[in-house]
């Protein structure tokens, strides 16, 4: 049983993944499962790890993501900017199924899969190839980004704080998600650490690859 205080009132948790990301993926999952036990909505947002890497040495192995990662950000910029905010959680969800889930790849194939299955206009794959979408890209980036600095990666979490301010935070990073009131307890404890004046770090090294359960 949780001991954290009860919130009546929803809390209203603003969300930064790029789609491509297992980690964010993963937490997005954790975040619909807090929704359930606690007074949660989370809004969904698009960050870039092409944005965030631009002119970083990256390896090898992570280079043609870099690349072919623009297109299904651009689109979900597009879908946001053309039909409204509230678009962006079910595109999220569908480009993220068949990513991970799926293994469909980052193309137009999969785009156009997740713009069916988010009852989105086809046409919206046209923005894939559209650098003219990534001014407004940019700037979804860096206001959910800017806040939390430039060392940390998806996803990116902002939330009310105590005194009414927006707190920011990167992660947290786990795997897998944590189901019912486990996600419920680990949600408390985000935000009481968030929530701390101070507070920067916590962290250790990562043992396992990420699990889509």
């Amino acid at each position: 049983m949780s001991t954290a205080p009860v919130r009546s009132e929803t809390t209203i948790a603003d969300f930064w993944g790029d789609p491509r990301c297992p980690w964010a993926w993963i937490t997005s999952r954790w975040m619909l499962e807090v929704e359930q036990v606690r007074p949660l909505e989370t809004r969904f947002h698009v960050m870039s790890l092409s944005v965030l890497n631009e002119g970083r040495e990256v390896p090898e192995k992570y280079r043609q993501g870099m690349t072919d990662g623009w297109a299904c950000v651009r689109v979900c910029v597009a879908a946001q900017q053309q039909h409204g905010s509230e678009v962006l959680r079910p595109l999220y969800n569908a480009m993220g199924r068949l990513i991970h889930h799926e293994k469909a790849g980052l193309g137009h194939d999969m785009i156009r899969a997740a713009l069916e299955e988010a009852g989105l206009p086809a046409d919206l794959v046209e923005a894939a190839e559209n650098t003219s979408w990534d001014e407004k890209l940019r700037a979804e980036h860096h206001e959910g980004m800017d806040p939390v600095g430039s060392d940390v990666g998806a996803p990116v979490i902002h939330v009310p704080g105590p005194d009414g301010e927006p707190l920011a935070f990167f992660g947290p990073v786990l795997t897998p998600a944590p189901r019912g009131e486990a996600a419920g307890k680990l949600w408390d404890g985000v935000l009481a650490v968030a929530g701390t004046d101070g507070f920067f770090e916590l962290k250790r090294g990562r043992d396992r690859d990420p699990i889509f359960d």
